[in-house]
């Protein structure tokens, strides 16, 4: 179960994750490369998201979809249950932690 922010907690020094459009509390940034290293995105573009946002998008899709069909944010804010799961995941605290499904391989 998540726990909640502190009413006082001061957000203006987070960054916003581009996928849920909430601050990231520093400790769970993650780094998501929008082209999975294994597929040649090893120096390519990287996008600093929620972990909790980050572990949906692998739960959803394999490294070829990714590389292939979601390799920018906009493309991944686009599909249906990254929509269903913005939505959901916009109503909690940006320090609310989740677990998601298994990755795909």
């Amino acid at each position: 179960m998540g726990r909640r922010s502190s009413p006082h907690t001061d957000f203006s020094d987070w960054l916003i994750c581009p996928l849920c459009d909430r601050p990231i509390p520093p400790h769970l940034e993650s780094r998501h490369h929008l082209v999975p290293k294994l597929r040649g995105g090893k120096h390519g573009p990287i996008a600093v998201i929620h972990t909790i946002c980050h572990s949906k998008i692998h739960s959803l899709f394999s490294e070829t979809e990714l590389a292939r069909t979601y390799s920018t944010i906009e493309a991944l804010r686009e599909n249906e249950e990254i929509v269903k799961f913005v939505k959901w995941v916009r109503k909690r605290p940006p320090d609310f932690k989740s677990k998601n499904r298994a990755p795909k391989d």
